[in-house]
């Protein structure tokens, strides 16, 4: 279960995939301690470079990713968290995934639906 986080200053980088779809839903850093917790807990938690503090998906929220598998890639410095997403949406801007951009000759353009009121569920606590 060792995962090398000194190349990324005590990071790694976790995709997080729905484990029905396959759909990427977004990417976060985990450090240690939110590696440890991830695996102890069977949810989603992750190192807030921003604020500079561990946080689990969905306690703001309340939607949480349950993790189904984890997997690592050859240089074991990231991860691949499949998860069941508990809630409409992952993106604190109301959209299912994070990815609801797409470049289209030259612009970025949003092709998805807003699943959920960002407003109403976060009332700017972000």
């Amino acid at each position: 279960m060792n995962l090398d986080f000194a190349k990324l200053d005590g990071l790694v980088p976790a995709i997080i995939q729905d484990v029905a779809s396959g759909r990427v839903l977004m990417v976060g850093f985990m450090n240690e301690e939110a590696w440890h917790k991830t695996v102890e807990t069977g949810y989603a938690t992750f190192f807030s470079r921003t604020r500079n503090k561990l946080w689990m998906k969905g306690e703001t929220s309340g939607h949480r990713l349950e993790v189904k598998e984890i997997y690592t890639d050859c240089d074991v410095d990231s991860v691949v968290l499949k998860v069941v997403a508990h809630g409409p949406g992952v993106c604190h801007e109301g959209y299912e995934s994070c990815f609801f951009r797409k470049l289209e000759d030259g612009q970025w353009r949003v092709v998805d639906t807003k699943v959920y009121d960002e407003a109403a569920v976060y009332g700017g606590k972000l």
